[in-house]
């Protein structure tokens, strides 16, 4: 196993934390809930009501820290198919779903549909090395309204992987609570098989929205996992120095984890710190800057200071074709963010910094996790490897191939490529001097023409296809 990379010396992580214990005790969090402020003033925090700001002391981060639970698994509708977070896995997730879609490498972009998500679940749950399916395309022809209920519906038909929703809010994760215990057995089932895990976005610099305080409240009272991820930008909203936006991330973080701590003792949280810059020239939010991957290493340090599981936004890029740019961005920042031993990574299948999705892309970062899961997993070295005796036997001049000792050892010791091209410039000529876009392409086709994931009994599916058209009804008015 490769040495585990660092950003940060043991000094400058307790710097980072004294810093956001500062913050987060003389500036405070904004939080527009009143349900959120009494129980943090019933806890000991210094709340003021008429501007809904709560003053969290050092004593009451330290003791939400040591209460939080550190280790947590997601289930899918196949009880054998989970992600595990807080045991050292390496958890990839497929985009929950961008509002533009492309259907082929440098295409133009345009809204998706209700089959554009199909179509993502469907290859999502088809690669190996996705564990944790997302729609990848918001389904723009569903009514806003109770889309995400739409969409965890079609997840669960749809793949027998752990899943990924993006919630609304508060009334619209009723119903999406409600499918995910029809397919475990009920509540209490659910929560000790939970099949969805919060994710809360704070407001930076230091604002939770008040959707997010419903989400975060309810989930932590069913005990259910809950993540939070500020996406604080470096020179915008927040300082332009990486220590400062680390301390600002790290303090919203923090407060969440009081929050959470607050309305469910003991509920498992993930430490989401992916903090980004925002790009001077263009004013834009930058995913595949190598400070990116500088910020991931250290918030995996931040992490696991805490003991907590990490995500990181790493294995991203701001290229909106699959080329160099792409390729290089993706592929060092992944690699940053293993070495450091995050849990889990960017969301997969993305262009830009959330310009589109792409399955084209998400076919190639399913290969780049490969990649980067042969170099995680290193070699061995002992009496059989270093191979002395089949040296002394071939000598000088020989050949390997033909060894017993090759064929024992090559399958596990080298990577194969599903993707990436390793053919001779010749039989790469002949067959029409493919680039790795059209390869996806065709893959992607094959996937949607030959993958068929299990479906639900029937029984499931009319349960919940029932508790969707409830959604409907009663959150559209239809």
């Amino acid at each position: 196993m490769p040495s585990i990379l660092t950003a940060l010396t043991q000094r400058e992580i307790e710097a980072v934390h004294h810093t956001s214990l500062a913050i987060l005790r003389d500036v405070g969090v904004s939080l527009p809930n009143r349900e959120a402020l009494d129980a943090l003033a019933g806890a000991g925090a210094d709340v003021n009501f008429n501007h809904q700001i709560a003053r969290i002391p050092e004593r009451l981060v330290v003791e939400s820290l040591e209460q939080a639970g550190k280790q947590y698994i997601l289930h899918g509708r196949d009880p054998e198919r989970t992600a595990r977070f807080g045991y050292g896995d390496f958890v990839l997730v497929s985009s929950p779903g961008q509002f533009a879609w492309v259907d082929k490498d440098g295409g133009e972009r345009r809204q998706p549909t209700q089959e554009d998500t199909r179509a993502g679940i469907r290859v999502s749950d088809a690669l190996e090395h996705i564990d944790i399916v997302g729609a990848m395309a918001m389904a723009l022809d569903v009514p806003a309204e109770y889309r995400d209920v739409w969409m965890a519906a079609e997840l669960v038909k749809g793949s027998t992987k752990p899943t990924h929703v993006w919630v609304a809010n508060g009334r619209s994760l009723e119903y999406i609570l409600r499918i995910y215990e029809a397919v475990t057995g009920g509540r209490q089932a659910h929560r000790q098989r939970p099949m969805i895990a919060a994710f809360i976005e704070p407001i930076s610099p230091l604002r939770f929205p008040e959707t997010g305080l419903e989400i975060l409240i309810t989930c932590a009272r069913y005990g259910l996992p809950i993540g939070f991820g500020p996406m604080v930008q470096a020179g915008a909203t927040g300082p332009a120095t990486l220590a400062g936006t680390l301390a600002l991330e790290n303090a919203e973080i923090l407060a969440g984890i009081v929050l959470a701590q607050t309305f469910g003792p003991g509920v498992p949280v993930c430490y989401g710190g992916i903090p980004h810059i925002m790009d001077m020239r263009s004013s834009q939010i930058s995913f595949g800057s190598p400070e990116q991957g500088l910020m991931a290493v250290a918030m995996t340090q931040m992490a696991h200071y805490y003991g907590l599981p990490v995500y990181v936004n790493v294995g991203l890029s701001d290229s909106k074709r699959v080329d160099v740019q792409s390729g290089l961005e993706r592929g060092m920042t992944l690699l940053m963010g293993a070495l450091a031993e995050a849990d889990t990574f960017g969301h997969m299948g993305i262009l830009g910094a959330d310009q589109a999705g792409s399955l084209e892309q998400l076919i190639v970062d399913n290969e780049m996790a490969a990649y980067v899961k042969r170099i995680l997993r290193g070699f061995e070295v002992n009496e059989d490897t270093l191979a002395l005796d089949v040296i002394r036997k071939v000598g000088i001049g020989g050949n390997f191939l033909g060894e017993v000792h090759t064929r024992k050892h090559f399958r596990r010791e080298l990577w194969f490529p599903t993707t990436f091209d390793r053919r001779r410039w010749d039989e790469w000529w002949a067959e029409g001097a493919r680039t790795m876009a059209d390869w996806a392409h065709e893959r992607k086709a094959q996937i949607l023409a030959e993958h068929h994931p299990p479906a639900p009994e029937p029984d499931l599916v009319r349960e919940i296809d029932g508790i969707v058209a409830a959604a409907r009804r009663d959150l559209l008015g239809a």
